[in-house]
């Protein structure tokens, strides 16, 4: 990617900076922590039909949708990959950096749905993850890998998804329009080990500091009956 701010940049250049480095990354935390918003309560909801329900999300770098996620009370499991691509087509994390493959980083997870619903996953999402009037980025990355798009896994979700984007679009709670998409899901790669819960496993990386650490500051602060201190793996 040719944009400064771009992960890919910060991975290659900053990756190895001691943490007293970044000071000059302060300000765009400061600034993403202001975007969080308390997205309005959903007016609808998906009916459980299991005991561990399954959600695909696309929101930006994977490492803080998931580091969010892992955060949340009844969430069970949460895993980084590709979704919104061609099925079948084999991809890992640097064929789909390149932009052209049609598969955005996402996360899929796990959740317990007595605990924890589908619409107020969608909540959070939008109200600390991503901002969905960004066409094509999220925060410094951009691309299409890096696009805000929902995965309904089935009709209820689907019908949920929907109906919670027109109830955003009518809020006026962002001065743009909302552009975040809801995507046929055809399937889910898995990223390989060393972007798993990269987050909880690097919790002074300098792209966390600055872009993901006040995402989870954010669902602490603006959920705090929703959020439990242990990750979920």
């Amino acid at each position: 990617m040719s944009d400064f701010w771009s992960s890919d940049f910060l991975l290659r250049f900053m990756g190895g900076f001691a943490v007293g480095t970044v000071l000059t990354l302060a300000l765009p935390a400061r600034a993403y922590a202001e975007t969080a918003v308390l997205a309005p309560a959903p007016l609808i909801d998906a009916a459980p039909t299991r005991p561990l329900e399954t959600a695909v999300f696309a929101g930006g770098c994977f490492w803080g949708v998931e580091g969010v996620f892992s955060h949340v009370k009844g969430v069970k499991l949460v895993k980084s990959g590709f979704a919104g691509g061609p099925r079948g087509m084999k991809v890992d994390y640097e064929r789909v950096s390149e932009g052209d493959t049609g598969y955005a980083e996402a996360v899929r997870l796990a959740y317990d749905p007595k605990l924890v619903s589908y619409a107020t996953l969608l909540r959070v999402f939008f109200s600390v993850v991503a901002d969905p009037t960004t066409l094509n980025y999220q925060g410094p990355d951009h691309g299409t890998q890096y696009r805000s798009a929902l995965f309904p896994l089935n009709a209820e979700q689907a019908r949920v998804a929907n109906a919670y984007l027109a109830q955003l679009d009518k809020s006026k709670l962002w001065s743009g329009r909302i552009v975040t998409k809801v995507e046929r899901f055809t399937g889910f790669v898995d990223a390989d080990a060393g972007h798993q819960n990269f987050l909880a496993r690097n919790p002074n990386y300098p792209y966390i500091l600055a872009w993901d650490a006040p995402k989870l500051a954010a669902l602490k602060r603006l959920y705090p009956a929703l959020y439990t201190e242990k990750a979920a793996p």
